[in-house]
């Protein structure tokens, strides 16, 4: 028997063969346990395909084309539908790129990528998809819009009214749906009403059935309708009878109520925002929907004010109020959700007086913010002196049978050495005087040549040495009662301490990336740790960046795939040149608020992400938008007294306060991209100087705090 190695090109009549052989072994078992899922590994694969074989999910498949995503579309979207494939929208998802697709009561989803830095090349992606509501397609049905967990079908069968209906007898009774008569509905209604201007009207249910996969389906209502062009409209979806009358609250966004059950749903602004919003696709009929926000707005102390101009695709718009807030409720019906837009927006005298106790907040925080920061301060210092009275200045010998590449003091105490990363900490009951001049003399005789510095405090000192193309660098601080002495550079690097780099083999997950809902960015569920930071002026409420880390256990190449799936989903676009390997990958969107970058690693045998999203318009409002092709720097001043900063040859006075919440507005330069050194300088602190790296597009903020440290943050 002939041998083909997994991952290599082989023509098509071959591989149809080996999936034929494979599913007269298989077949009989797969679907024994689980009719409802298709493995998509059995499924047929473009000519020229190269399988990604590092995964063995028969859920999941993922392979390489030789062709851009335009041509590779259109050409599987013909091929699955030679095997009998029916390709269909989802409601509500018309402007997703993925592929839908049912035969009989399974379904798959087909996603479609650009390869890394190819983008002549293409990258598709299988997966199953479980069908909860199974109903039948009419053969040649057109505009099939189909949801199969309700379930909802809308589609125009190319047949005549009456061979139309026959068909949906025929089909539905051989599914194992059961036509309702006022008898068997009586359940769930007292009256059926089965009258349709040019049409009919029927009602099925469908009993519990592991077989088939149905579980607790609600009634549906089959609803076909004559057209001039002699094709026959088609609706099934949950009957109105057993959706539910009163409805329930969900939990608030953006302050405002949401009804529940919903089938989506978002929100702009926060409940404290001047502006807000929320929309959602309620799964339950206009009148229940408008009973509950009724109910619960009354309750909120909100009225109506009569009616709003209707917008396209309104039924009923209401002009609402409260006592600091205007706005406008509008419902709507589309497919067979109920949709809901709610908007509020504070009124000029709330906004007045907000800001008026929002400025008096900020005074009162700040003033309070400052002594507790001065107390603080004369505390530390007192602390400090009685401290470094303790250490000593004696001179010190060297540490004997030390094997690090520079000496150590007598003095040394939990000694940290990693000669591979040529890195050295210890501690030492020493002062660092002591140490400061331990260290000349052991070095000078050796070889090394001690740079300048501008840092040499009785509590503080940074020395750097370099000898021979090799440097080090030493910082010592007083941290309590003792010296913490940290050294690094290529002087301390010893190749016998470098180990031999172990290929890592990254664990699969066990079950598929699922998103949390709750998280502002996309993020799975399955994650050790996750942050989220925000960066946004005082008094705004719209953060102009966004940025999530988060730490996942599973393997780079899953993470990669969830994020694409989720990031298309939420209207991003992927930019060409993306960069990723085994170990890392870095992505670049365009997101609807703005750009967004995409970088993954690997660290301690997970996944580390760094998503971070711009909002361009916000910037601007803000007035932080940097230059074309520049960087923007804000400084800020939250020191007692006004303090420099010299950067590329231009020196900025801050007054204290700048940049705070009673000057929000600090001075601003704009700079080419690169890294900079800058030095700070305030009365009665040790000057201090710094780098920083900024790139074109970049916004980012220096702020001075009260003992003279400076914080550097990037805002855009």
């Amino acid at each position: 028997m002939s041998m083909i190695p997994r991952g290599t090109q082989v023509p098509a009549r071959w591989r149809l063969l080996a999936c034929g052989l494979a599913l007269v072994a298989s077949c009989g078992i797969a679907a024994a346990a689980d009719g409802g899922i298709v493995d998509v590994h059995a499924l047929p694969k473009l000519e020229g395909a190269v399988e990604d074989t590092s995964r063995s999910e028969s859920w999941r498949l993922e392979y390489r084309m030789p062709t851009a995503e335009a041509v590779t579309a259109p050409a599987l979207k013909k091929l699955l539908g030679a095997d009998g494939w029916v390709p269909y929208v989802r409601p509500l998802d018309e402007k997703s790129t993925t592929l839908n697709f049912k035969k009989g009561r399974q379904g798959l989803s087909v996603h479609f990528t650009q390869a890394l830095g190819r983008p002549d090349q293409s990258v598709v992606t299988y997966s199953s998809d479980r069908i909860y509501g199974n109903v039948p397609f009419p053969d040649g049905a057109t505009d099939i819009m189909f949801d199969g967990t309700r379930p909802y079908l809308g589609c125009i069968a190319p047949t005549a009214f009456d061979a139309t209906s026959d068909f949906f007898g025929r089909e539905m009774a051989a599914i194992g749906w059961q036509k309702l008569t006022p008898e068997t509905a009586a359940r769930w209604t007292s009256s059926l009403d089965e009258t349709v201007p040019n049409g009919l009207r029927a009602y099925y249910a469908h009993p519990d059935s592991e077989e088939t996969g149905f579980t607790k389906q609600k009634p549906v209502m089959l609803t076909l309708t004559r057209r001039d062009d002699g094709r026959t409209n088609v609706e099934i979806r949950v009957a109105p009878f057993a959706l539910p009358e009163v409805l329930e609250a969900d939990s608030e966004m953006a302050g405002l109520p949401r009804p529940k059950p919903t089938k989506s749903a978002r929100s702009l602004g926060s409940a404290s925002s001047n502006k807000r919003e929320i929309s959602a696709a309620a799964m339950a009929e206009l009148p229940a929907v408008l009973a509950f926000y009724q109910r619960e707005l009354a309750a909120r102390g909100w009225q109506e004010n009569g009616s709003a101009p209707l917008a396209p695709g309104d039924e009923v718009a209401i002009k609402i109020s409260s006592t600091d807030e205007t706005g406008v409720l509008r419902l709507g019906r589309k497919y067979d959700l109920t949709m809901v837009s709610l908007t509020a927006q504070v009124k000029e005298s709330a906004l007045a007086a907000r800001a008026k106790a929002r400025k008096e907040a900020d005074e009162k925080f700040l003033g309070d913010a400052l002594g507790a920061a001065q107390q603080l301060i004369a505390a530390d210092e007192a602390r400090r002196k009685a401290q470094a009275a303790s250490l000593s200045d004696a001179p010190l010998r060297a540490l004997a049978d030390s094997n690090t590449p520079v000496p150590l003091p007598e003095s040394a105490e939990g000694v940290k050495f990693e000669g591979g990363d040529g890195h050295l900490e210890f501690s030492s009951t020493s002062s660092v005087k002591a140490l400061t001049a331990f260290y000349r003399a052991s070095l000078k005789p050796a070889g090394w040549k001690e740079q300048p510095s501008v840092i040499n405090q009785p509590n503080m000192a940074v020395m750097e040495f370099a000898k021979g193309g090799k440097s080090i660098s030493m910082t010592m601080m007083q941290m309590g009662p003792k010296v913490n002495v940290s050294a690094s550079g290529s002087g301390l690097v010893m190749a016998a301490a470098k180990a031999a780099a172990v290929p890592e083999v990254q664990a699969k997950s066990a079950e598929p990336l699922k998103p949390d809902p709750e998280s502002p960015l996309p993020v799975p569920t399955q994650r050790s740790s996750k942050s989220l930071a925000t960066s946004k002026m005082p008094g705004s409420e719209t953060p102009f960046r966004r940025e999530l880390e988060a730490s996942i256990p599973a393997s780079l190449d899953e993470v990669l795939a969830f994020y694409r799936a989720e990031l298309a989903k939420l209207g991003w676009q992927e930019k060409t040149g993306a960069a990723a390997s085994a170990e890392r990958a870095q992505i670049e969107f365009i997101s609807p608020q703005g750009p967004a970058v995409l970088k993954l690693g690997r660290a301690k045998g997970e996944t580390i992400v760094n998503l971070a999203q711009k909002n361009a318009d916000a910037a601007v409002k803000a007035d932080i938008m940097p230059k074309a092709g520049q960087a923007r720097l804000m400084l800020g001043n939250m020191g007692p007294s006004e303090a420099s900063l010299t950067i590329n040859k231009q020196t900025v006075k801050i007054a204290a306060g700048a940049g705070g919440p009673q000057s929000p507005k600090g001075p601003m330069l704009d700079l080419p991209p690169g890294k900079y050194q800058y030095a700070l300088r305030m009365s009665g602190r040790p000057h201090r100087t710094e780098t920083l790296t900024v790139a074109a597009g970049e916004a980012w903020g220096l702020l001075v705090g009260p003992s003279g440290d400076v914080l550097p943050l990037q805002m855009y």
